[in-house]
């Protein structure tokens, strides 16, 4: 089995990208909140694009918790001591893919399997 790397240092990239999604989400909720329907407040025109600015945020949303899973997940590998293997394999993944996404949970050759 590879030798293992050091976590500290993408622990710290971690949880500094997950403060800053977690601080976006709570940035942007207004944007996901329903729209106003009343025709008197709003013409038709800017309420499609307000419920078209909506789902777009909506949508950010789903991909920015996505990730938050994604880096959870990576953390509680850094706390059990399996950060650095494939989750799929049990192999090492290379320090540059982990620079690139120290979240990634695969190594290139089980990623590539699941495409």
């Amino acid at each position: 089995m590879p030798i293992a790397i050091d976590p500290a240092p993408y622990r710290e990239r971690l949880e500094a990208e997950l403060k800053a999604l977690e601080s976006e989400s709570a940035d942007a909720k207004e944007s996901r909140a329903p729209v106003e329907l009343d025709q008197q407040s709003v013409g038709r025109l800017s309420r499609m694009d307000a419920l078209q600015v909506q789902a777009m945020a909506q949508e950010t949303e789903r991909r920015r918790q996505g990730r938050i899973k994604v880096i959870g997940a990576a953390l509680k590998r850094i706390d059990e001591g399996d950060f650095g293997f494939c989750i799929a394999c049990g192999e090492g993944i290379p320090a540059k893919r982990l620079e690139l996404d120290p979240a990634t949970p695969t190594c290139v050759d089980c990623a590539g399997a699941k495409s």
